[in-house]
């Protein structure tokens, strides 16, 4: 079937654009953004993912503030329409790696907004993603980060919040990935749990931004530092990570109250990144990650159309309570930070966002230290 990208001379594959190059049904091409004001009193996310092999799109947007989260999930048929629209939700880009348009229109919940995300950083690319179990691709993807700004507003209950210059990231992936749009087929049996670890810093201060990247899954690492001094434009990538972090109480899964990130230049120089949570985190589920009502995750079809909203109650750091009254602790947040950057050039501040599940052991004093 002929699509509008097909007027265009980038062709990877012998066929129309609305194929991809695997039948795999797990193939997914995902955009995300993220915002966070200056105090922690407020932040949000917005994302929209397609999948062809299920011929799906769906996105979500929350709008966290004074502790109170607004969800909306949206998911439709992809076919025929080949747009990053779905329901109220819609993606333009103005002009490519620079400058996005992020719109969220009239809808039954309790959110709308209007908002433009630019870049102040060139995009990085992460290191590839490739893991396999017992013969079977379990990811293969590849993944770009970019730190920018968001300006615009946002409508939430009625009141309509003007938003100046706030401080934002976003990544692009694109691949295959476990547990996407099916469920895992068992393959074998399990070995016990030999602890989990995922890491994923966005960040800028005055003087350096890039990302941290630190993942460790049944004896499985990955490893991408990506630091730029953005007085010299100059781009290093770290050989090692060491991290330590503080955690708000003793109930799993954790949830951090500070971290430090030790990234080892590859001239041995070391680049110390100290992160203090600022405000409440997202509770991804109310994304859609691994959420949905039906508990099924991204990329399941569910019919030509749906729609999904509430407000959930994320004042607590690590509990999450719902309009029911049920409380749970999500294992999958993302949280803003406070940023200090240390090292023999000097100290400088700034904001990131943080990704921190830690399924490991601790110290007795209730500290985390890991090197990556």
């Amino acid at each position: 079937m002929l699509t509008g990208p097909d007027d265009s001379p980038w062709h990877q594959l012998p066929t129309t654009f609305d194929h991809v190059g695997t039948s795999d049904p797990r193939f997914f091409d995902r955009l995300w953004f993220a915002a966070s004001d200056g105090d922690g009193r407020s932040c949000l996310q917005f994302t929209i993912g397609v999948y062809q092999n299920m011929n799906v799109v769906d996105g979500g947007f929350v709008v966290v503030r004074d502790g109170r989260q607004h969800n909306l999930r949206v998911s439709r048929q992809l076919r025929p329409r080949y747009e990053t629209t779905v329901g109220p939700m819609a993606i333009e880009v103005i002009e490519p790696l620079t400058h996005l348009r992020l719109t969220v229109g009239p809808n039954d919940g309790s959110t709308a907004a209007q908002l433009d995300w630019r870049a102040t950083m060139p995009a990085q690319e992460e290191n590839h993603h490739f893991r396999r179990r017992r013969g079977r691709v379990l990811e293969d993807y590849a993944r770009y980060d970019q730190i920018g700004s968001v300006s615009g507003w946002v409508d939430v209950d009625g009141d309509r919040v003007e938003i100046d210059d706030w401080w934002a990231c976003r990544d692009h992936s694109w691949g295959v990935r476990e547990r996407v749009g099916i469920p895992e087929p068992r393959t074998g049996e399990d070995s016990p749990p030999s602890g989990s670890l995922f890491s994923f810093l966005f960040f800028s201060t005055a003087t350096h931004g890039g990302h941290v990247q630190v993942g460790r899954h049944d004896g499985v690492g990955h490893l991408t530092a990506e630091l730029t001094d953005i007085r010299t434009g100059e781009t290093s990538r770290g050989r090692r990570v060491a991290m330590t972090a503080e955690f708000v109480d003793t109930g799993r899964p954790r949830r951090f109250s500070s971290a430090t990130f030790s990234v080892e230049q590859p001239d041995g120089t070391v680049i110390d990144l100290e992160v203090t949570a600022r405000g409440p985190a997202v509770a991804m589920t109310g994304l859609g990650y691994g959420g949905y009502r039906d508990g099924l995750g991204l990329g399941v079809y569910r019919g030509r159309e749906l729609h999904e909203s509430e407000i959930w109650d994320v004042s607590h750091p690590a509990v999450v309570t719902y309009p029911d009254g049920r409380q749970d602790r999500p294992v999958h947040r993302i949280q803003p930070v406070r940023v200090v950057q240390r090292s023999s050039a000097g100290t400088s501040e700034g904001n990131g966002s943080l990704t921190f599940i830690a399924e490991v052991e601790v110290d007795e004093d209730g500290r985390l230290r890991e090197a990556g």
